[in-house]
C-alpha cells in the first residue's frame, strides 16, 4: 500500500464567486434528460473540464468501485452556499447538483496518457422530491452520455499499478439502486461532503495547489466553518505517514462501509457500527459475535477475531467475490486487494479483548 499507488489528483478546478459572471444554470424539469449534454456541464467532456460554475472537488479516501477513478464536481444554485458541519454531511441548498464521473486510465501507472470514460452520475436536490439520482453512460468518443434508467454492464480492462492486465464487468446502477447506498432506511442524499474527507489540497491543470475548504470559505460557498486549521481531517488510508493504522482503517471504513453499517443504516440490525466517531472496539466488531448472515454464510462466530483475519467475517467478506457473502454487495465485482490488505494488517495488530462481548 505504498503512496505510489495513489492516482495524482490533477483536475480542472472551477471556483465561482458572486462577482463572477454568468454562472452555469441547471434546470430541473421533474425528470432527467435523456442525454448528459442537455445540462452543458463540461467545456471539454472528454477531459472532464467543467464549465464556469461547476466546482471540481475531491475527497481524501474515495469509495472503492472496481478500481475506477473518479472526478467529482458540485453545482450550487446562483448565490447558494453549503452549511458547514464538523461531523456530518454539509447541508446543501435546493437546486444543487452533485456530479461524479467514473473512468479508467488505460495504464494506471501513467494516468495522464489516456482514459476511458464509463459513466457520470448526477444527484440533484430537487425542490419537490428531495434528492434524485441517475447515471449516464458515455459513448465511445466521449462526446456525450446517455441516461441509463435500467443500468448497464460494461466490460472494462486496464493495466494495473503492478503492470499486470486486469479486467472486469463494470456495473452501472439502475435508478432504483441509488437508495441502497445513498439512503438505506432514510431518504437519499450526499455521502462524501464531510469536512474530514474534504479537508485536503488540490492541484489544478496549471500546477497550482489550492486548499480546498479554505477556497470554499473564501469564495462564500461554505458558511459557518471555523478556521481551516480547526477543521478535522481523516487519515489517508494508504499513506502510512499520515496517521496510525487504526486511523487509516477508520478512514477506509468511513467511506466504504459507514453508509450501511451505522445504527440507522440498512445494516443497522447487524450491530456493527463503523461510523468514524465510534471508538468502542466491540461496537466496531472486535470480538463481537456475528449475527444473521455472518454466521449462516461463513460459519464464523466473530466479526473480527483479534490477531486472526483468516477467522474474521469482515476480512473474509471483503476478500470474497461471492454475491451471497461478499461485502459490500453493490458497487464492486473484484476484490480491493490493497484495502483488504490494510484491514488484515489492522486485525493482526489487535490483541484479544479481556472481556469479549456476548
Amino acid at each position: 500500500m505504498s503512496a505510489a499507488r495513489l492516482l495524482p489528483i490533477v483536475i480542472a478546478l472551477s471556483f465561482q464567486s458572486a462577482a463572477d459572471a454568468a454562472p452555469l444554470q441547471f434546470e430541473w424539469t421533474g425528470k432527467f434528460a435523456r442525454t448528459l449534454s442537455t445540462y452543458d456541464l463540461f467545456a471539454d467532456p472528454a477531459h472532464q473540464v467543467p464549465n464556469e460554475g461547476l466546482i471540481a472537488y475531491d475527497i481524501i479516501t474515495p469509495l472503492f468501485s472496481d478500481y475506477a477513478h473518479k472526478r467529482r464536481f458540485i453545482l450550487l444554485p446562483d448565490g447558494g452556499s453549503m452549511e458547514y458541519s464538523a461531523d456530518n454531511v454539509f447541508s446543501v441548498p435546493v437546486g444543487s447538483v452533485l456530479v461524479k464521473t467514473f473512468l479508467y486510465p488505460h495504464d494506471f501507472r501513467n494516468p495522464e496518457d489516456g482514459h476511458r470514460l464509463i459513466e457520470t452520475r448526477l444527484l440533484v436536490h430537487t425542490p419537490d422530491k428531495g434528492w434524485k439520482g441517475a447515471a449516464y453512460v458515455w459513448n465511445d468518443d466521449h462526446t456525450d452520455a446517455d441516461l441509463a434508467v435500467a443500468g448497464k454492464r460494461l466490460p472494462v480492462e486496464w493495466i494495473h499499478y503492478d503492470g499486470g492486465e486486469r479486467s472486469t464487468n463494470y456495473t452501472v446502477p439502475n435508478m432504483n439502486q441509488c437508495k441502497f447506498c445513498h439512503g438505506g432506511s432514510k431518504p437519499i442524499g450526499p455521502l462524501s461532503l464531510k469536512a474530514r474527507q474534504l479537508n485536503r489540497d488540490l492541484e489544478d491543470h496549471n500546477g497550482m495547489t489550492h486548499d480546498q475548504l479554505a477556497r470554499w470559505i473564501r469564495d462564500g460557498i461554505l458558511q459557518g466553518a471555523p478556521s481551516p486549521a480547526e477543521i478535522p481531517r481523516v487519515a489517508k488510508w494508504n499513506e502510512k505517514n499520515e496517521g496510525s493504522l487504526f486511523d487509516r482503517v477508520r478512514g477506509y471504513f468511513d467511506t466504504n462501509c459507514t453508509h450501511c453499517h451505522n445504527p440507522r443504516g440498512i445494516a443497522g440490525n447487524k450491530r456493527i457500527d463503523l461510523r468514524y466517531t465510534q471508538m468502542e472496539p466491540w461496537k466496531r466488531g472486535v470480538d463481537l459475535r456475528s449475527t444473521g448472515g455472518h454466521y449462516s454464510a461463513s460459519k464464523l462466530q466473530k466479526v473480527i477475531v483479534p490477531g486472526h483475519p483468516e477467522y474474521s467475517a469482515v476480512y473474509l467478506r471483503m476478500n470474497s467475490r461471492d454475491f451471497t457473502f461478499m461485502m459490500p454487495q453493490v458497487g464492486r465485482s473484484v476484490v480491493h486487494d490493497e484495502g483488504v490488505g490494510l484491514i488484515a494488517e489492522w486485525i493482526r495488530s489487535l490483541q484479544p479483548a479481556d472481556h469479549p462481548q456476548p
